[in-house]
Protein backbone atom coordinates (compact mmCIF):
# COMPACT_ATOMS: atom_id res chain seq x y z
CA UNK A 1 0.00 0.00 0.00
CA UNK A 2 0.86 3.73 -0.34
CA UNK A 3 1.55 5.40 2.02
CA UNK A 4 -1.12 8.59 2.32
CA UNK A 5 0.50 12.46 1.18
CA UNK A 6 1.11 14.77 3.61
CA UNK A 7 0.61 18.33 2.99
CA UNK A 8 2.64 21.14 2.85
CA UNK A 9 1.69 24.58 5.26
CA UNK A 10 2.90 27.77 3.37
CA UNK A 11 2.70 30.43 5.68
CA UNK A 12 1.49 33.27 3.29
CA UNK A 13 0.61 36.35 5.93
CA UNK A 14 2.61 39.48 5.83
CA UNK A 15 4.43 40.12 8.74
CA UNK A 16 6.40 43.11 9.11
CA UNK A 17 9.95 43.06 11.52
CA UNK A 18 11.27 46.13 11.61
CA UNK A 19 14.93 45.77 11.24
CA UNK A 20 16.98 45.95 14.62
CA UNK A 21 18.80 48.95 13.55
CA UNK A 22 15.72 50.79 12.86
CA UNK A 23 14.53 50.17 16.95
CA UNK A 24 18.00 51.48 17.82
CA UNK A 25 17.22 54.43 16.04
CA UNK A 26 14.09 55.10 17.11
CA UNK A 27 14.66 54.53 20.43
CA UNK A 28 17.91 56.61 20.41
CA UNK A 29 15.80 59.93 19.23
CA UNK A 30 12.97 59.52 21.65
CA UNK A 31 15.55 59.36 24.28
CA UNK A 32 16.97 62.34 22.83
CA UNK A 33 14.34 64.32 22.05
CA UNK A 34 12.33 63.93 25.42
CA UNK A 35 11.51 67.31 26.09
CA UNK A 36 9.88 68.57 29.40
CA UNK A 37 6.85 70.07 28.25
CA UNK A 38 4.74 72.16 30.73
CA UNK A 39 0.94 70.47 31.45
CA UNK A 40 -1.92 70.89 29.16
CA UNK A 41 -4.50 72.94 29.90
CA UNK A 42 -7.56 75.26 28.45
CA UNK A 43 -5.14 78.01 28.67
CA UNK A 44 -2.29 76.50 26.55
CA UNK A 45 -4.87 75.06 24.00
CA UNK A 46 -6.59 78.30 23.14
CA UNK A 47 -3.40 79.88 22.82
CA UNK A 48 -2.00 77.27 20.10
CA UNK A 49 -5.27 77.34 18.36
CA UNK A 50 -4.82 81.30 17.91
CA UNK A 51 -0.93 80.30 16.96
CA UNK A 52 -2.64 78.09 14.32
CA UNK A 53 -5.03 81.15 13.28
CA UNK A 54 -2.04 83.64 13.37
CA UNK A 55 -0.07 81.19 10.96
CA UNK A 56 -3.09 81.54 8.48
CA UNK A 57 -3.37 84.45 8.60
CA UNK A 58 -0.20 85.05 7.54
CA UNK A 59 1.29 86.85 10.66
CA UNK A 60 4.34 84.33 11.76
CA UNK A 61 6.05 81.78 9.55
CA UNK A 62 4.64 78.43 9.18
CA UNK A 63 6.80 75.54 11.59
CA UNK A 64 6.33 73.20 8.52
CA UNK A 65 7.64 75.45 5.81
CA UNK A 66 9.00 78.48 7.16
CA UNK A 67 7.29 80.80 5.16
CA UNK A 68 4.84 83.13 5.73
CA UNK A 69 1.51 82.27 4.16
CA UNK A 70 -2.26 83.54 4.13
CA UNK A 71 -5.29 81.61 3.88
CA UNK A 72 -7.74 83.35 5.34
CA UNK A 73 -10.72 80.53 5.35
CA UNK A 74 -8.11 78.56 7.53
CA UNK A 75 -7.80 81.65 9.85
CA UNK A 76 -11.27 82.28 9.62
CA UNK A 77 -12.61 78.46 10.57
CA UNK A 78 -10.19 78.69 13.47
CA UNK A 79 -11.32 81.82 14.78
CA UNK A 80 -14.76 80.44 14.54
CA UNK A 81 -13.66 77.14 16.71
CA UNK A 82 -12.35 79.39 19.46
CA UNK A 83 -15.75 81.32 19.11
CA UNK A 84 -17.50 77.98 19.55
CA UNK A 85 -15.33 76.77 22.45
CA UNK A 86 -16.45 80.73 23.98
CA UNK A 87 -19.99 79.37 23.85
CA UNK A 88 -19.82 75.83 25.06
CA UNK A 89 -17.68 76.74 27.90
CA UNK A 90 -19.23 80.03 29.21
CA UNK A 91 -19.52 79.67 33.14
CA UNK A 92 -17.15 77.13 33.63
CA UNK A 93 -13.59 78.93 32.98
CA UNK A 94 -11.73 80.91 35.66
CA UNK A 95 -11.43 84.69 35.47
CA UNK A 96 -8.00 84.45 33.87
CA UNK A 97 -8.96 81.61 31.06
CA UNK A 98 -12.20 83.89 30.10
CA UNK A 99 -9.82 87.07 29.86
CA UNK A 100 -7.29 85.03 27.79
CA UNK A 101 -9.99 83.91 25.09
CA UNK A 102 -11.77 87.28 24.80
CA UNK A 103 -8.27 88.82 24.01
CA UNK A 104 -7.03 86.65 21.79
CA UNK A 105 -10.63 86.01 19.98
CA UNK A 106 -10.56 90.27 20.13
CA UNK A 107 -7.04 90.70 18.47
CA UNK A 108 -7.41 87.74 15.95
CA UNK A 109 -11.06 89.17 14.87
CA UNK A 110 -9.13 92.46 14.31
CA UNK A 111 -6.37 91.06 12.35
CA UNK A 112 -8.96 88.64 10.21
CA UNK A 113 -11.07 91.98 9.10
CA UNK A 114 -8.20 93.96 8.44
CA UNK A 115 -6.23 91.02 6.14
CA UNK A 116 -9.83 90.46 4.97
CA UNK A 117 -10.52 93.80 3.59
CA UNK A 118 -6.83 94.27 1.63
Amino acid sequence: MEEPKGFKVEDKRRIFKEDKTEKEKQQKSQATSKTVLPPVSFSTFIVSLSSSTLVHLGEIPDPITGKKEKNLDLAKQTIEILEMLKEKTKGNLDNEEESLLNNLLFDLRVKYVKLSGE
